[in-house]
Formats: structure tokens, sequence, C-alpha cells
């Protein structure tokens, strides 16, 4: 969201404050194929400040990860840029136990982490051990958690122009006063944000929402299916419906194709990953746009601005990732199947320059 995913991307796509979907084990360095091709470091040239000058730096990567693929690719880019830069990484994946992701910290924190990074996760459980971490000396940086503690750095996608870039695309495919769907849930941090840019959109363009439905659950794009299905036989006269989650907007368009109304009503999504290029350029999707970041780079920002910070070189108390609207259009008019090609077709998913220097090996996607 961010894969929103959740999250997207992202995410999220995702990116949400916690997608508490499906997850990983604990693990260490090992990556998972994607279907991406893997991922190179640009040689470092400048001099290893302390504590990378001195031995292994060992950082714990605790995560709430989300369904779909936006996660997984997020968590490679992270163990790539973690391997380039020689950091002993351990993963925990809480896999949607609220609980389990406060153990994991608790277990990050005693493990002899000299960082650790938290990715996604409820700030009503997790933040007392992140206050714990930060008392006993231990630089934290946190993705897509709203958390209060100032000596930790916040790390995010920018949802806001996530939001805002894709309902762009969505009002000028649909104009003023349209009738419109609405598929989001309230109390995650990246969708509430998104929520924000969707209302003052709305009232913009003078669009009716005719319905609001949605849920977050261990299987997302399934469980909407019913829910949008619904919606659509009692609102059937809608042109378009905004889905800012890539894991809603896929079960927002199977509701849409069942319904038999890929003709009339367009799909507006966030986030952006393998599996979302498919499902935008499959024959009669009616997925229109989304907007989203690059899960992979921003993984791999998201370390290197712990390497920053762990150098005492970052000199931020939080870093934003930029999304960029994509097309069905743009897709299909530059036969785009995968990440790796939208990367090469749209520059601007590059996060090279964000959190680097040079001392730091680059990991490009």
């Amino acid at each position: 969201m961010s894969r929103t995913r959740l999250p997207v991307a992202a995410l999220s796509l995702a990116s949400v404050s916690a997608l508490l979907l499906a997850g990983c084990s604990q693990s260490s360095n090992a990556s998972q194929n994607t279907g991406d091709s893997a991922a190179s470091a640009s040689a470092a040239t400048g001099k290893k400040p302390a504590p990378f000058s001195t031995g292994t730096v060992k950082v714990a990567l605790v995560r709430q990860s989300g369904a779909g693929d936006y996660f997984e690719q997020w968590g490679n880019g992270a163990k790539a840029q973690a391997k380039a830069l020689g950091i002993d990484l351990t993963v925990y994946d809480a896999q949607a136990d609220n609980a389990k992701q406060a153990t994991d910290l608790s277990s990050a924190i005693n493990s002899g982490a000299q960082a650790i990074i938290v990715d996604h996760g409820f700030p009503s459980t997790i933040q007392p051990e992140i206050d714990k971490a930060v008392k006993k000396g231990i630089k934290v940086v946190a993705y897509d958690v709203d958390q209060t503690n100032k000596s930790v750095v916040s790390t995010k996608q920018d949802d806001a122009s996530m939001a805002q870039a894709v309902l762009d695309v969505m009002a000028k495919d649909l104009g003023k006063n349209a009738k419109v769907g609405y598929v989001n849930v309230a109390g995650y941090a990246a969708l509430d944000k998104r929520n924000t840019v969707w209302k003052s959109t709305v009232d913009a363009n003078g669009w009716k929402q005719q319905f609001k439905v949605g849920k977050v659950t261990d299987s997302t794009a399934t469980d909407n299916v019913p829910l949008v299905s619904a919606a659509l036989t009692q609102h059937s006269d809608v042109t378009g419906v905004f889905a800012p989650y890539d894991e809603l907007a896929k079960g927002t368009v199977l509701a849409v194709q069942n319904k038999k109304l890929q003709g009339k009503v367009k799909v507006f999504g966030a986030d952006v990953s393998n599996a979302d290029i498919q499902n935008m350029t499959a024959k009669d999707s009616p997925w229109a746009a989304t907007a989203g970041t690059d899960p992979s780079a921003v993984g791999a920002a998201v370390v290197r601005t712990a390497a920053l910070e762990l150098a005492g070189r970052l000199n931020k108390s939080s870093v934003e990732f930029p999304a960029v609207a994509i097309t069905q259009d743009f897709l299909k008019k530059n036969k785009i199947e995968n990440m790796d090609q939208l990367r090469k077709a749209l520059p601007a998913l590059n996060l090279s320059k964000v959190s680097t220097a040079d001392w730091i090996p680059n990991v490009a996607h």
C-alpha cells in the first residue's frame, strides 16, 4: 500500500499503517523470486563511516506484511540493499498477529541489533516496544507506522501524492458530476490519508458517491468481491470506483467483471506490482489507472535510511517516497508486462538518489 502495497503501494500498497495479512515466518537474508530480475548494486567509492568501518552491523527488520506481491518485493529490496551494505539482517514477520509483532520487537531489542526497522504495524501494540528500543539506544526507522516517539525516523510513501495522482486521472476520465463508488477501510494510516484526498476530490468534481464498502482480511481481494458486487447490484449506474489499495482494487475488478459492467465501470486503484500490471493489462480489464512507488526500491531506500541514521549522517527525521500515476493505456502502449519493464519505462520510479551517499553501494532495480 506502502502495497497500502498498503500499504501504492503499497500498500502500499501499502502504503498502509498496518495491512496485517499474509506474511512470512522469521527468516534471514534469503530472498524469494518474485519474477523481477535480481537487483545489482553500484560500487561505493567513499570511505565507510562507523559502525560500518568496524565490522558487521546487525539490523532487525520487524514486519507486519500484507497480502499480494507488493510486500514480497519490498522485502526483497530491503534484503538486497542490506546484503550490499554488509548488514547482518534478521527478518521477523508477525503474520497478522499484533501481539506477536510486539513480541518480535522485544526479541529484536534483545538480539543485539544496532538498528531496528519497523515495517507497518498498529501503534497501540508496538509503541511501548519502540520506546524501549529508543531508550536502550537502538536506532529505529519506521515505515508506514503512525508512532509518536520523536527519536524515531519516519519513512513512508507519500500517500497524499499517490491518491492525488490516480484521482487526477479519474477526474479526467469521468468528468464532473459523475456517480462513483468507493472501496476503502478506515483505521489504517495510509488509507486514511488517501481517504482525505478522496473526499476533497469528490467535492471538487461534484461527484455523487453512491456507496462505500470494504474490509481488510487475510484474503482481502476475494472477500471484497461479494461486498462490491452487492453495491454494484444496487448502484449499477456508477461510472467509476476508487479502491486505494491494490488488494481492494483486485476485488473490485472481479466484482465489476462478475456483474458484466467492465464496459461501463472503470476501476481506479493504488499501488503497483507484477500482479497488478497483469491485472490491468488483461483483456477487457476495467482497471483503468493506479498510482504507486516501486516496492523493491522503497524497501532498499528504507534500509539505506537506517544505514545513514546509524552512521549519524541522515540529518532528518522523516523521508517520503513520491508516487507516480500509471494508466492502463500507458502499460498497453509500451507493452509492459512486469515491474522490470515498468522501471525502465518510468524512470520516476527510481529512488537511487533518495537516502544515499558515496559509501553506500546503491541497489539497482
